[in-house]
């Protein structure tokens, strides 16, 4: 089987018993009672599945767990250094990874049961399966200060599948935490989302901001947001485990260079049909053009390059709330006599009261916004 997993391109499998993770409910529930998880509300739902494969599938006696390597070349936050470009995470410049592994999960899990006759359920980030907690329970890594797998062999650069069986397999030893007095992966956060080691409060982390909320991201958090229009490496980044990773050599996983620094100023007049095209087939795509344009809208608040101020104008009437709001905000950004002398026309039209919010949070006069 280890032969199969190989040729599917996974870099490391292990075992782990079915029980193997006794302390994962309470700890998934203290962090859902702090409200770490957001708007996930399907994370507070099927907890007793999500934190026992027991209560998933009673039958379960081992879980397979097997992890791909990601890892890029170069500096994956580079891009960082160009504020009129967007930085899209390392693994959303990808095929969409869900893709990718189920078939080959199916691949080889077909092998286990053909061969023991055992019964089989593959999961990738799909179903309530805590994937982190048992790949360090069969020995893939541990859960580094950042929440992320972290392995001696991969760093932070790997993407996790679980087969559920019926099979006693021999189960791996679990991996301790070599994370030490490091704590590079907290300092970087440029949005403060650990409240301490090994905990994140995902309402503050740009990867969940940019991603999975669906609505207006807070004023405060926004300058911290940069030019990240999907997802954030930086934890990912420093980990000095990542000395060790090489880069990911799976064919189905090769990067799309053309999604690489694409410009702000070409990425905000995407319309729904040309935002399809150009992410068709990665995990950008699922976000849906809105939300995408809220986060470009976002960067170029950021950029502090005036010419990207009509690339906020040609937004402010928008269909999406979503889209106007961020180009309000970045205009106040870019040329706030601008926005101020737009405003009171603004406002007369606007419905929206989030869009509304952000034309009176503009400074009330240009000697304020001096």
């Amino acid at each position: 089987m280890a032969e199969r997993a190989h040729a599917e391109g996974f870099a490391v499998m292990r075992v782990a018993a079915a029980d193997a993770i006794p302390l994962a409910p309470d700890r998934l529930k203290a962090w859902l009672e702090a409200g770490y998880h957001g708007d996930m509300n399907w994370m507070d739902e099927r907890t007793a599945e999500r934190a026992d494969p027991r209560a998933l599938w009673s039958e379960v006696r081992s879980v397979v767990m097997l992890g791909m390597n990601y890892a890029g070349e170069g500096d994956p936050l580079a891009m960082l250094s160009q504020p009129d470009k967007g930085a899209i995470s390392l693994y959303a410049r990808r095929r969409d990874y869900h893709d990718v592994i189920k078939g080959k999960l199916k691949s080889v899990a077909g092998l286990l049961a053909a061969r023991g006759g055992a019964d089989v359920k593959v999961f990738v980030d799909t179903a309530p399966v805590m994937e982190k907690p048992l790949a360090q329970a069969a020995g893939l890594g541990w859960q580094g200060k950042h929440s992320v797998l972290v392995s001696r062999e991969h760093g932070s650069w790997l993407l996790l599948g679980a087969i559920y069986t019926t099979a006693a397999l021999p189960a791996d030893a679990p991996e301790a935490d070599h994370c030490g007095s490091c704590r590079r992966c907290l300092d970087i956060c440029p949005t403060d989302a650990f409240p301490a080691p090994y905990q994140l409060d995902a309402r503050r982390c740009i990867a969940y901001l940019t991603i999975e909320h669906p609505g207006h991201i807070d004023a405060a958090l926004r300058r911290g947001i940069g030019n990240r229009i999907f997802g954030c490496d930086d934890c990912l980044a420093v980990c000095p485990w990542n000395k060790f990773a090489e880069a990911s050599r799976e064919a189905r996983l090769a990067l799309k260079d053309e999604l690489d620094g694409l410009p702000l100023a070409e990425l905000a007049h995407l319309d729904d049909a040309a935002f399809r095209k150009l992410f068709a087939g990665t995990p950008v795509k699922r976000t849906g053009r809105d939300r995408f344009l809220r986060n470009v809208l976002i960067a170029i608040g950021n950029s502090g390059g005036p010419e990207l101020a009509e690339s906020a104008v040609a937004h402010l009437d928008d269909a999406s709330p979503l889209v106007r709001a961020m180009a309000v905000w970045a205009l106040g950004r870019l040329d706030p006599q601008r926005a101020i002398a737009l405003a009171p026309a603004a406002l007369r039209s606007e419905a929206d009261p989030l869009v509304r919010a952000e034309w009176s949070a503009l400074p009330s006069s240009t000697e304020d916004a001096a």
